[in-house]
């Protein structure tokens, strides 16, 4: 395989002398936006490297159509940069993808697999609500994209433990945090298929279901843990957006499953 040159802008925490960890974020996320809660305490005792997709974070919009095997090459390549020549994978969301595709690129530098709210295939629902998440970010309409995404991003109780006006505050920092790669991002997870993928990972693997999640169905998770030969599976009672309603019990999961493998 040729060798690719890492063009993502990164996020590295070395500063452990650890094992490599590595973090693939989600849709429209970034690394700092899904694991800047939880980056401490991975770093204790990981060296972790993240990189942003195109059109969020610190990483331009590509021109070119986002390609799995490219956000799992730069990835690999960003770890190529700091050093790392073994690392685990910690995916969320549509980042969980983007660790089964390296898993399957490039085997023989993976050591463990956390995959946490993610799916091993779109399936119908998501796909429909992928429709309507790309569409009205393509067309600008942020608010109302944030007015969808927010009641399926929270748990039903996170969202009802709000007052109106944190509700609203929280719509509105949505929607201005829209980023310019969404639509491209979600174009991969509506074409998610995994399945061979997962089926073929040979490495200790944890599927971490959000069991009140109502973008991804805890359905979808489960069945993931399936595909994948051997995977434990825990559950954490919290919507889409672990970092936000339970980031000490996320952390503590994939810190305590890391360690008791002594993998990195």
């Amino acid at each position: 395989m040729s060798v690719i040159t890492a063009s993502y802008a990164r996020t590295v925490r070395k500063e452990s002398g650890g094992p490599g960890l590595l973090l693939a974020h989600g849709g429209s996320g970034s690394v700092d936006g899904n694991f800047g809660a939880i980056l401490d305490e991975l770093a204790a005792g990981h060296s972790v490297v993240g990189v942003d997709y195109p059109g969020t974070g610190g990483t331009p919009k590509s021109d070119e159509p986002l390609r799995l095997d490219e956000l799992a090459d730069q990835l690999v390549a960003a770890a190529d940069a700091e050093g790392l020549e073994t690392f685990a994978v910690l995916g969320y969301s549509l980042g969980g993808n983007v660790a089964l595709r390296i898993a399957a690129r490039h085997p023989e530098r993976v050591t463990a697999l956390v995959l946490t709210a993610t799916f091993v295939r779109a399936g119908n629902r998501l796909k429909l609500v992928g429709d309507l998440w790309s569409g009205l970010a393509a067309r600008g309409e942020n608010e109302l994209l944030a007015r969808l995404m927010v009641p399926l991003a929270l748990s039903p109780a996170a969202l009802e433990g709000l007052t109106p006006e944190e509700v609203e505050d929280f719509v509105r920092a949505t929607a201005a945090s829209v980023p310019a790669g969404t639509v491209d991002q979600v174009d991969l997870i509506k074409g998610a298929d995994l399945r061979a993928e997962a089926a073929g990972v040979s490495v200790p693997a944890l599927v971490i279901a959000t069991t009140e999640d109502r973008l991804v169905p805890v359905e979808l998770q489960r069945e993931l843990a399936e595909a994948v030969p051997g995977a434990r599976y825990a559950e954490l009672p919290t919507g889409h957006l672990p970092f936000a309603e339970r980031p000490t019990e996320w952390a503590a999961l994939v810190t305590g499953f890391l360690s008791e493998l002594r993998v990195g």
